[in-house]
Formats: C-alpha cells, structure tokens, sequence
C-alpha cells in the first residue's frame, strides 16, 4: 500500500489507519506541508514530488497492490489564484503516478476527491449522481481526476474509487493554513484572538471528522466494488455526516467545547464561496459498510486538545 501525501494532515491518519489493519504502509510525500511528526515509525518513506520521474518509477516498481491518493494542492483560493499549478499538482500529478501504476500492476486507486466542491452550487444535501458544476479551478481538476481514473478503469482494466470527502478536520489540521476553518478557529482560541467569521456566517458546510475519513479508506481498498456500468459516479461515495453546520454555530460550538470564550469580528464575504454544502452518505453505507461515528462535539473537542497542546 502506497499512501501519497501521507505525512500531511489527512494522509497521515489514513496511514495509520491501514498499519492498524494490518497492512503494510509505504509513504510517498515532498513535505512541502507534511511533517515527519505526523508519521508513524513503521512506514516506509519515499521524499518525492508527484510529477517527478522517480515518483512514476516508484509506483511502477514498488509492487504496491493499493495506491491511495492524497498527495495535492488543497487550498481554492490557491487555485483561483494560480489555477495552472493547480493543474500541474492535481491533475499531471495524479496521471503521472497513474502512468506508473499501469506499468507496475497496481490493482486498485483510491482518490481522495472533493465534495465540498465538484457539485458546485446546486442545491444541497448532494447525491453522488447528482449533477457535478464545480465553480472553482481546485474542484474542476478534482472532477477532471475522476474523469481519469474512470478512463484508465476502463482502457485498462485499473480498479478505483473516488471518495467524495466534505469538510475534514481533526488534529494535526494546520492552523496557520489558510484551509481548515476548524483548525484556524482552535487556533485563535488557544490565543485569545477574536474569530473572524465571512459574511453573515450563514453559510454551511457537512464537517466529518479525520479518523472517520481514514476508516472509510481501509474499507475502500478492501471492498468489493460494484461493476462499473461506464458512468463516472458508479464508483465515487461521498463521505460526510450529511449534517449542515453554520459558520457561526461551528465558532460558538468549538467555545462550548473547549470552555473559552473570544470575540467574533465580521468581514466582508468571499467571492465565490458556497452558501450550503452537504452530501448523502446512503451509498458509502450500504457498499463499504462505512458510517460517521464521531459526533461533531466530540470531534471538535479532540481537535482543539490537540492544538492546544502543540502551543503548550
């Protein structure tokens, strides 16, 4: 098993989550925004970009029945910002390592898309076949990588699922990162700081918790997929709560959470931001048997512990 990215905040926990199920880890990240802290001891770690010849050598080579896909550039604003090395990471990226994988034999893709954002605007909660109209360069490239995966399935024989994450968060989120508005919260709390809240903070987002999306990785690559019947959907779960939260209920449940209490400062919206986002999770349950289990107080209180300990 190969985990791309597995040093960041999402990888690394679906490292850990595969050692515990017994499988063999082997990491695959630059480190750009990975740590080796969040690495467990008994993976195997290869210090590569994506787009990189030994990165294609080392999927064709290194025997890996599963390749689970996480290594990316994860920020919208960044690939507003500059949407060419959006594409280059996200999606040359994703198909050099693809190239490798024919060659190598890989079995089975696993790639962590984004349903926060290829349904775009449409009216939420989102089914997977619901229509896709993402309105930002970041979720046009993780659609696009759908579109690839599907394709190479299909002239090759590669099997593949498409997870369809809503808003993760969980320790080791950064919190001086400009994505992951949990983690941006805890850390102003642990400073005292006032939160700032875009808008009127009416805006929802289906918030799923870390160790939750790493479970639904192990049962992923261990499950037996459906037939592909050639449409783009028939392997892609969405994996959320299907539970909406405001921007402002987040900031006022992560200060019952955690006992502190800053103030909130409003700014003006952000252009091009989603008023509502969530997604039904039907189909995750009844294929990969996979289910949330952490409720959102829980999880937020896991998080800002953590947090506040690195500040310690």
């Amino acid at each position: 098993m190969l985990v791309t990215g597995g040093a960041g905040f999402i990888g690394s926990h679906v490292a850990d989550a595969f050692l515990a199920a017994g499988w063999e880890v082997a990491v695959l990240d630059d480190f750009s925004r990975g740590r080796e802290a969040n690495l467990p001891r008994d993976v195997e770690i290869h210090r590569l970009d994506i787009r990189s010849a030994a990165a294609r050598e080392l999927t064709a080579r290194g025997g890996f029945e599963v390749i689970c896909h996480h290594a990316a550039q994860i920020d919208v604003r960044v690939s507003v910002s500059d949407p060419v090395l959006d594409a280059q990471l996200n999606i040359v990226g994703l198909l050099n390592l693809l190239m490798g994988a024919r060659e190598g034999g890989v079995r089975r893709v696993l790639l962590a898309s984004s349903g926060g954002t290829v349904y775009g605007a449409g009216q939420p909660p989102f089914r997977e076949s619901d229509p896709k109209l993402p309105v930002s360069p970041y979720g046009v490239a993780k659609l696009s990588s759908e579109y690839y995966l599907a394709a190479f399935g299909a002239m090759y024989g590669l099997e593949y699922v498409s997870l369809r994450y809503t808003n993760v968060y969980g320790p080791r989120q950064d919190p001086h990162g400009e994505a992951g508005v949990v983690a941006i919260f805890c850390n102003r709390l642990r400073n005292g700081s006032a939160i700032t809240i875009f808008g009127d903070g009416s805006q929802t987002r289906d918030y799923v918790y870390v160790e939750d999306v790493a479970r639904a990785n192990v049962l992923a690559a261990e499950a037996k997929l459906p037939g592909s019947d050639g449409s783009l959907d028939a392997c892609a779960f969405n994996i959320g709560t299907g539970t909406e939260t405001s921007v402002v209920e987040l900031a006022r449940a992560l200060m019952r959470a955690t006992g502190r209490q800053v103030a909130e400062e409003y700014a003006p919206p952000r252009t091009g931001e989603l008023q509502a986002n969530s997604v039904i999770n039907e189909k995750a349950r009844r294929v990969l048997g996979w289910r949330p289990e952490v409720d959102l107080i829980t999880g937020l209180g896991r998080t800002a512990a953590h947090i506040f300990a690195e500040g310690d």
